[in-house]
């Protein structure tokens, strides 16, 4: 079962968060109809996603996290909630490359180096705080370790990873260790020694399955307990209201546009493909209410 753990390292001199997000991935995958390279970049996105979400304090608390590194997949989006709902989708899901020398999916020659990472939070503020910093390599967990460290001053170690194998996510999560004020010497550099044995992190998902042991073996040597646990999920809070509300936005001259030249219109959610279909009769009630005026009472379909 997918989960994410909160953790606290050596009596509070560090924190962690500990991911299995293997059915979430696989669920992304699903949905999207994802490549192995593709999936392997939306599900380490989106399990950096899901944690950074549900390290939020307010359920109506979220984050998005877009990845732009100019390759061949266009840009990662992902957006996730304090309650470890999380969604996301990529530019072109069908892009797929050969495998790197060492056999690894190549996550970064998909994604590209010469863009950025933006991060925004909506914390229930006037405005949301927003982070840029240039992509690194890629492969997302670099970028995002360099994201937290630059943007937020925040030194992180972070490991993602995604295994796929016929066609199908057979293990995947995430780990992001953080170093906190007061934290000595000697337990920072036992946390920099951390790094290559988490570099596992999909196998190590796949074969423990499940949170708990993933951390016990990432964290072997430290004293740590859990906090609070967070069950993430692939999930879409798309509705029909919302998109009236988007084509609202669009203003009274689109909306004419779209009734004389197509009559209708049909507008997909990029985050899980669902289609709302609106007839001319319910773009003109749009279009009444877009000019301020009382219209017709609506019927049909809603």
């Amino acid at each position: 079962m997918d989960k994410i753990l909160h953790i606290t390292l050596e009596d509070g001199q560090a924190r962690a968060m500990v991911a299995v997000t293997t059915d979430l991935v696989e669920a992304a995958r699903a949905t999207h109809g994802l490549t192995p390279t593709a999936s392997a970049a939306l599900g380490r996105t989106l399990t950096i996603s899901a944690i950074q979400g549900a390290m939020l304090k307010n359920a109506s608390d979220s984050v998005t996290v877009t990845i732009r590194g100019g390759g061949p997949i266009g840009p990662v989006v992902c957006v996730a909630r304090a309650d470890g709902k999380v969604k996301g989708y990529v530019g072109d899901p069908n892009v797929d490359l050969p495998l790197k020398p060492n056999g690894k999916l190549d996550v970064g020659g998909a994604v590209g180096s010469t863009g950025h990472v933006t991060v925004v939070k909506d914390l229930g503020l006037r405005d949301p705080y927003v982070g840029q910093t240039r992509v690194v390599s890629g492969e997302i967990a670099e970028d995002m370790a360099f994201y937290l460290t630059v943007s937020e001053q925040t030194p992180s170690l972070v490991s993602l990873g995604v295994l796929c194998e016929g066609g199908h996510v057979l293990g995947a999560g995430g780990i992001l260790i953080q170093p906190l004020p007061g934290c000595s010497e000697a337990v920072l550099q036992r946390l920099e020694a951390l790094a290559p044995h988490l570099a596992g992190v999909s196998t190590m998902a796949r074969e423990l399955g499940d949170a708990e042991t993933l951390a016990a073996r990432a964290l072997s040597g430290f004293s740590y307990a859990v906090l609070q646990e967070t069950a993430p999920a692939f999930q879409c809070d798309c509705c029909r209201e919302r998109i009236e509300r988007a084509l609202l936005s669009m203003g009274e001259a689109e909306l004419r546009d779209m009734i004389a030249e197509q009559h209708g219109a049909q507008v997909s959610c990029h985050f899980c493909n669902k289609t709302y279909e609106f007839t001319e009769q319910q773009l003109l009630w749009l279009l009444y209410e877009a000019k301020g005026e009382a219209s017709p009472a609506r019927g049909g379909n809603q």
